[in-house]
This record gives C-alpha cells, sequence and structure tokens, in this order.
C-alpha cells in the first residue's frame, strides 16, 4: 500500500513540475511580428430605431512582417455580438469584425470590444454608441 501511495506523489510531482515549465524569452526581438492597424477604432451608430440594424464593422490591416492572427474578439457585455476571421491575416492584407448590437435595448449605449491578438499591440479597445429609440406606440395597426 505504501508503494502504490509513493507512487502516485511521485507521478503527481512529476506531472505538476512538468506543466509548470514556462518557456521565458526577454530577448525575443518584437520587430518582424504583426502590427494591426484599424482605419476606425469607434464607430457611433447615432438615433437606431427599435428592432434596427445593429450592424458595424471595423477594418483592419496587417501592417507587420509576419501573419495576424487574432486569438479572441471579446465584447463588454452579451448585447453585443463579435465575429472576426479565423484564418491569419497575412502582411499587408485586411481583414473585418462585425460588430452586431442588440437593438431591442432601449436608450443609450457605449459598449467597448477588445481585440486580441498576437500583434505587438494587444489587445485593442473598438468601441461603439448610439441611442436606441423607443418603439412608437401610437402607430396604429
Amino acid at each position: 500500500m505504501k508503494k502504490i501511495v509513493t507512487g502516485l506523489l511521485f507521478l503527481c510531482f512529476v506531472a505538476f513540475s512538468a506543466f509548470s515549465q514556462e518557456e521565458i524569452n526577454t530577448n525575443q526581438d518584437t520587430k518582424d511580428h504583426p502590427e494591426i492597424y484599424f482605419e476606425n477604432t469607434t464607430h457611433d451608430y447615432g438615433t437606431i430605431e427599435y428592432k434596427g440594424d445593429g450592424t458595424c464593422e471595423f477594418t483592419f490591416k496587417n501592417t507587420g512582417k509576419e501573419p495576424l492572427l487574432l486569438t479572441n474578439v471579446k465584447a463588454s457585455c452579451g448585447c453585443t455580438t463579435p465575429t472576426w476571421p479565423k484564418s491569419p491575416i497575412k502582411k499587408g492584407k485586411k481583414g473585418t469584425i462585425v460588430v452586431k448590437y442588440n437593438t431591442r435595448i432601449i436608450g443609450s449605449f457605449t459598449k467597448t470590444i477588445r481585440v486580441y491578438s498576437n500583434a505587438k499591440t494587444s489587445p485593442v479597445t473598438l468601441r461603439i454608441t448610439g441611442t436606441v429609440e423607443k418603439p412608437d406606440t401610437t402607430a396604429k395597426n
């Protein structure tokens, strides 16, 4: 019984030691890394109709020397849904992040979208603002 417990403890020690190793390269040269450049980082919807089109696009370009990979694009809340290219963006090429805001929420809004990538400047914060009008309840059917 002691041999089994000792063997399991040894295996756990080896496993934790192996997973705790992390490669650290402090002399990493970043001049060849990809770089993400957005034409605009904000979008103002202005006033949108209730249940209107809450879609906008953010266009970006890889201005670096290596392929750009967007690893995650995260909205500040569930009312905003981003979609982004999953494949690498080659140097000099463009990509688009499409953001959809839920226009069933009445009132003004300001939301942020964080773009995580392998670029030198990561994350990048995008911002959307606007106001969703109250629906006209006086209209006759």
